[in-house]
């Protein structure tokens, strides 16, 4: 995955993360309840999270052509596009018509891309300790 794919997907996930945040905050606040509310900003709040995630593994990436990172990069993706799209859908599911109990599976599917996510994120950092001259401690 090209360094600026992962910028990209990082860049699109953070505008979307601000625009959902706001629309959760001041359009759905009358719309929905509290419990479903707090759902909205723990989607918001992760994808967010793993803005910040994509960008390190694209600064990495700079650093060291590792494939792992490829993975990385990947992972977090998915965990974002599975747990914080369920979790939106989740959230407003009583502004829809439609069943969404399907869904459930999704976040905790999003969740494990997360931790797997980190966890290769340590084993490449394991892996290029020696690429980062004169920064190794």
């Amino acid at each position: 995955m090209k360094i600026s794919t992962i910028i990209k997907f990082a860049s699109f996930f953070a505008i979307i993360s601000v625009a959902f945040g706001a629309f959760g905050a001041h359009a759905l606040r009358e719309k929905i309840d509290m419990r479903s509310l707090e759902v909205w900003e723990t989607a918001t709040r992760y994808q967010f999270y793993h803005v910040f995630a994509l960008f390190i593994v694209a600064f990495l990436k700079m650093k060291s052509d590792s494939k792992i990172l490829n993975t990385v990069a990947r992972f977090f993706i998915y965990g974002t596009l599975l747990f914080s799209g369920s979790l939106y859908l989740i959230a407003t599911k009583s502004l829809m018509e439609v069943d969404l109990t399907w869904l459930g599976p999704f976040t905790p599917l999003g969740g494990l891309c997360f931790i797997i996510g980190w966890l290769l994120l340590i084993i490449s950092s394991i892996k290029m300790n020696d690429d980062y001259k004169g920064i190794n401690s």
